[in-house]
């Protein structure tokens, strides 16, 4: 069974929510997950000693062992933790799918330009609605079986 690392904002109860559908997704077409905020030291008191660093290590081993990292992109900006969460993927050689469902559009150069052109060519695929997600989850699951 493959596994899914999903990245994206959890700092609010609206970003974790949004995190949470593309999470079922994801575990609907087949996946295990990584769920941050559910799953890892996110999740933890913030005044542990050390909290910090497990978090980080911890979000990076998660990221080594998945197959796939499917990232939600929305907002005016891409989250700079998830930002970092698909560079880091895409020098590992990670599978990458962006869920962007945002109706803003932001300043482009291309006219098929919809995120930051470094974000967007680092994606194989950029869902835009958890439908599509949906699909192009379980496409892939056929295709890596």
């Amino acid at each position: 069974m493959p596994h899914a690392y999903i990245a994206g904002p959890l700092f609010d109860e609206g970003e974790r929510w949004f995190d949470e559908q593309i999470d079922r997704v994801v575990r609907e077409a087949g996946f295990t997950t990584f769920l941050p905020h559910r799953d890892g030291f996110e999740a933890a008191r913030s005044d542990l000693p050390g909290i910090k660093e497990r978090i980080f290590r911890e979000d990076v081993g998660a990221i080594d062992s998945c197959d796939i990292i499917v990232a939600n992109l929305n907002g005016v900006a891409t989250d700079d933790g998830t930002a970092w969460e698909i560079g880091y993927g895409f020098a590992r050689g990670k599978h990458i799918v962006g869920v962007y469902t945002d109706w803003r559009t932001r300043m482009a150069r291309f006219p098929d330009q919809t995120l930051n052109i470094m974000l967007q060519c680092s994606l194989h695929h950029l869902s835009r609605s958890l439908d599509d997600l949906a699909a192009y989850l379980r496409q892939y699951a056929t295709d890596q079986a």
